[in-house]
């Protein structure tokens, strides 16, 4: 079944800026399939919003203090309801400090928490250059299945039929 909705939600948390570029990059990518998106910082401001608005919840964070997930996330996540909320992960980190072990942690730790059906996408640092490309890939997938739109379509005509 095709969503009416026709509008997603990018929420996330940067301190450094990449993943707020990341975020960025993201909805410049969703919003060329005639999405509207939304854009929320939580550390601008934490107030709920209304998740049953949006078709899909691109949800990214970097990580913090050996693998944690930020706190203004967190305290995010306790004042919303995820019920039935389709979640796409996205995320910066480095591998310079903690390595492999800890590079990302934070969004391994939110998909088995909440739950994801697409891969993470996790940038090294800064996600320009390859990296860009890798994001744009990252939304096609989503956006596709989220509104299951046939690769030879236009969401448009996907979005009427």
């Amino acid at each position: 079944m095709v969503s009416r909705l026709n509008r997603s939600v990018i929420v996330y948390v940067s301190y450094s800026g990449n993943t707020e570029e990341m975020a960025h990059f993201i909805r410049q990518y969703v919003e060329s399939y005639g999405i509207e998106v939304d854009l929320y910082d939580v550390t601008a401001h934490i107030r709920p919003i209304d998740l049953s608005r949006y078709d899909v919840l691109f949800l990214g964070t970097f990580t913090w203090d050996y693998g944690s997930v930020p706190e203004e996330l967190e305290d995010f996540l306790s004042v919303v309801d995820l019920t039935g909320t389709e979640i796409a992960f996205f995320g910066s980190g480095d591998t310079q400090f903690g390595g492999d072990s800890l590079y990302c942690r934070a969004l391994k730790q939110l998909k088995a928490t909440y739950g994801s059906k697409w891969n993470l996408l996790k940038v090294e640092q800064s996600p320009r250059g390859y990296q860009e490309e890798r994001i744009y890939h990252w939304v096609k997938e989503v956006v596709e299945d989220v509104y299951q739109i046939k690769k030879s379509k236009n969401i448009r005509t996907a979005l009427s039929e």
